[in-house]
């Protein structure tokens, strides 16, 4: 699990709106990424419709928001156009390297049942590459705001 003041893994994930994301590319903005452990499912659904809702205040703080999960960018796709999120980047993690590697992959309970899948987690990125914040254990409903909120509390675009 990445803690605050980690550099962030380095990654290149395909998204749903056609872009190619990579950790190096994103040096110098502040950015955010919330795991999510499936499509089409309801609490990944209020998450993605409200992480996408909110996508023009993120943007006027200057951060960018990224969703991620396995699957592939087809999948992330037809997502993000049920949610109404088309310009909300799905990243595409099919074979779940990059959720492995911020620690959001391993043994999860659902129903009593264990698994092997992804946790719903967020972090938040500093424009030097290091993590700002992590999330563990959200709760689908509010993160986005909850998330808006510390970003515009620990200095908006400031990295």
């Amino acid at each position: 699990m990445l803690a605050v003041g980690d550099p962030v893994p380095a990654f290149e994930l395909e998204a749903s709106t056609g872009e190619r994301i990579a950790a190096v590319g994103l040096v110098g903005h502040r950015w955010v990424v919330y795991f999510y452990p499936k499509d089409n499912t309801p609490g990944c659904t209020t998450e993605t419709l409200e992480f996408g809702s909110a996508l023009a205040e993120f943007e006027r703080l200057g951060v960018r928001v990224f969703g991620c999960s396995i699957g592939d960018v087809a999948a992330k796709r037809g997502f993000a156009a049920a949610c109404g999120a088309d310009r909300l980047p799905l990243l595409a993690d099919p074979d779940h390297t990059v959720a492995e590697a911020f620690g959001a992959w391993g043994e999860r309970q659902f129903a009593g049942h264990r698994y092997l899948g992804v946790a719903r987690m967020t972090v938040a990125v500093g424009a030097d590459g290091r993590v700002e914040q992590v999330w563990t254990n959200v709760k689908p409903a509010g993160h986005a705001s909850a998330v808006l909120g510390w970003l515009r509390a620990s200095g908006g675009a400031a990295g």
